[in-house]
């Protein structure tokens, strides 16, 4: 097994059966709106003592790479913009608190290292990669019922399809059926059952006139955004009162609930222990980056960003453009947020797993669902 295979195996060989989470930003403590400060600093931060507990990191280590992905986020933008065609994608090493960056001309190294990056030479540039990933979306209405998804791996610089247990040749014959250069593509069996995970027994988030329940993502101006299986347009909520103004589910699953003018958008995430976290924008989070979700039935977990741009086959139809996470989620979560650092990420959307053993969770990113709709984030 070549080591790139190594890396891919081992973060795909042991999942569970999952579900999805989002959070209560209306459903704040009254604390957070009586000027008690809503992100406390240092040691006492929720989002500290949260890393601590799912990342193994004590609170110095936590705090370090915070800051370190912070800086992290704007090296990355600004070395994809000068890399071009040679961009060959970028993660977050957590181990040494740096970013590395993929290259395919040697000659644009050094304007990776100038940026503060560590550059890494790659076979297959960014855009190659997601160029296969487009070929596999094109055929996916005829990929067999064992293959779960597919996206782009940083790490191994390749692009990664999952399939159930003894699937591979199901699912490498699918592979080779569109075309795609097979020597860019990883077969990796999974137990992977990935499913779009809306509760419909209740709870104290928002509710659905069908008699669901899920969870709000990110408070934006006139309402909130969720995720697209929670509802469809036109139906209504309560506990915020409000419309689904907009819904796009499958291939997206983003919407848009536009309410009241009795409810009061906040730019707070729910830590659920009394505080919320402080949206600042939604600049987006390298992978390897820490990234912490908020849901209304499982509360607050931290992981790590694994990879973006997945392609998610749920039973009502594949969902692209999707970012893979290895937080925890679980049924009702549904909808809610994803956030690094102070940066609004995504809206929950599905997975495989639970919080008792672990799992894998996929968001819907942010800026797609506010640009869809034109939208602004609440920001504080």
């Amino acid at each position: 097994m070549t080591s790139r295979k190594r890396r891919v195996a081992a973060r795909l060989g042991t999942t569970a059966v999952l579900a999805t989470g989002m959070a209560a930003a209306l459903a704040i403590p009254a604390t957070a709106g009586s000027g008690a400060p809503v992100t406390p600093a240092g040691d006492n931060d929720p989002m500290i003592q949260a890393m601590q507990r799912d990342l193994g990191v004590n609170a110095a280590q936590a705090e370090q790479r915070l800051r370190a992905e912070a800086e992290a986020r704007g090296v990355a933008d600004t070395v994809r913009a000068e890399l071009g065609d040679s961009f060959g994608g970028a993660h977050f090493d957590a181990e040494r608190d740096t970013l590395v960056v993929g290259v395919t001309d040697a000659a644009k190294a050094d304007e990776v290292r100038a940026a503060g990056a560590e550059a890494r030479m790659v076979d297959a540039s960014s855009a190659e990669l997601e160029s296969i990933t487009q070929r596999l979306n094109r055929a996916e209405n005829r990929a067999p019922d064992a293959v779960t998804g597919w996206y782009v791996d940083v790490e191994s610089n390749s692009v990664v399809v999952t399939t159930a247990p003894k699937t591979r040749g199901q699912a490498t014959a699918f592979v080779n059926s569109t075309g795609a250069d097979r020597s860019q593509v990883e077969v990796v069996e999974s137990r992977e059952q990935p499913r779009a995970l809306m509760n419909i027994y209740g709870g104290n988030a928002y509710y659905m006139g069908s008699g669901g329940r899920c969870s709000i993502g990110f408070a934006v101006n006139g309402g909130f955004v969720t995720a697209g299986h929670c509802g469809s347009t036109g139906e209504s909520t309560s506990q915020p009162s409000g419309t689904f103004a907009g819904s796009s589910f499958p291939y997206n699953d983003y919407a848009y609930v536009q309410t009241g003018s009795d409810d009061t958008p906040q730019p707070l995430v729910n830590m659920y222990n009394g505080y919320g976290r402080t949206v600042s924008g939604s600049n987006e989070a390298p992978v390897g980056s820490s990234i912490c979700r908020s849901g209304s039935t499982t509360g607050w977990h931290c992981g790590t960003v694994e990879a973006k741009n997945q392609t998610v086959r749920y039973s009502q139809g594949a969902v692209y453009g999707m970012t893979r996470t290895d937080v925890c989620a679980e049924p009702g979560d549904s909808g809610g947020s994803f956030i690094s650092g102070n940066q609004a990420q995504g809206m929950t959307s599905g997975g495989s797993g639970n919080c008792t053993w672990g799992g894998t969770t996929y968001f819907q990113p942010v800026n797609e669902a506010l640009n869809a709709y034109g939208l602004s984030l609440v920001t504080g």
